[in-house]
């Protein structure tokens, strides 16, 4: 097997150098368009990127799994990365076709958007949670990405990061608001995903999986039906309303009311039993979520 080879891109001069392409109009920011890149993409290599991806590629290559159903992504999609996120190339032939929009932290300095970009979930998903657009969906990023290349193409001057920032958030609400639309129109998908969250909890508390190895974390859910965290509470928080630590707690009381109606453990034991590791964590969790302590829940019943 291959070693992995890692390269760290500091900058977006860096970065534009690697790809083969002139040095950046401005040194926060630059649009490439894929055709331009004179390099091929290389197996077996990762890059950490210490600024913000946002890709469009018009194809590809197979199907992508989402849990245990897989869908047909040949038509291309939108992916997004945080700094200091890992990229893997791709271990198959790349199709450069497309547009990616590099931009660094530095960019953004000043401006509300430094802050409110960490409530874009989507940079934590996975490539192969990538937003897939409808023909008209891509017409609107296409017109933001063009809107940026002629802002680019510009003289700069003290109003074009006003314009360019105005336009980076405008292609986030979009994606925001397409990505929900994607939670909704994948449902059967989605729908598929939640039943396997939920047999995974009922198995955990139904098991001594619990007593062994604790609470299950959300990472735990979310390995098992092999998504990212971040995109499984996205998705369960818009087809359910909770997410999924939400989810877990929801299944941990319900597991509890029965132990308590139909055993005489004491309080303590059944804590044990659920994976808490203090006593005084479950009384807590278990009044803030039913109202009433796990004694008084207990006497209700008689």
């Amino acid at each position: 097997m291959k070693k992995l080879k890692t390269y760290t891109y500091t900058s977006i001069s860096n970065a534009m150098d690697q790809l083969g392409l002139p040095k950046p109009k401005h040194p926060l920011i630059a649009l490439v368009d894929y055709k331009d890149i004179n390099i091929s993409e290389q197996p077996n290599t990762a890059f950490i990127l210490k600024f913000y991806k946002i890709s469009f590629k018009k194809h590809f290559a197979g199907a992508i799994k989402y849990g245990q159903g897989h869908y047909d992504f040949e038509e291309g999609g939108l992916s997004f990365t945080a700094p200091d996120q890992i990229v893997y190339s791709s271990d198959q032939e790349a199709d450069y076709s497309g547009y990616t929009l590099i931009f660094h932290p530095e960019f953004l300095r000043n401006y509300p958007l430094a802050k409110n970009i960490a409530n874009y979930g989507f940079f934590s998903y996975s490539v192969a949670e990538a937003l897939y657009l409808s023909d008209k969906e891509k017409q609107i990023i296409f017109s933001i990405f063009e809107n940026i290349i002629l802002e680019l193409d510009n003289n700069i001057d003290h109003f074009s990061q006003d314009v360019i920032i105005s336009q980076i958030e405008l292609l986030l609400n979009y994606s925001n608001r397409f990505y929900n639309r994607q939670f909704i129109t994948r449902k059967p998908i989605h729908n598929d995903m939640l039943s396997e969250v939920e047999a995974f909890l009922s198995s955990y508390f139904d098991t001594d999986k619990s007593l062994i190895g604790g609470l299950p974390t959300v990472q735990d859910v979310a390995d098992h039906v092999k998504v990212s965290p971040r995109y499984l509470s996205d998705m369960l928080r818009l087809l359910t309303g909770q997410t999924t630590q939400q989810h877990i707690h929801s299944r941990l009381i319900e597991k509890a009311k029965s132990i308590l109606a139909n055993s005489d453990l004491s309080v303590a034991e059944i804590a044990y039993q659920l994976g808490f590791e203090h006593p005084q964590s479950f009384n807590k969790l278990f009044k803030q979520k039913t109202k009433n302590s796990p004694v008084e829940f207990r006497k209700s019943l008689n």
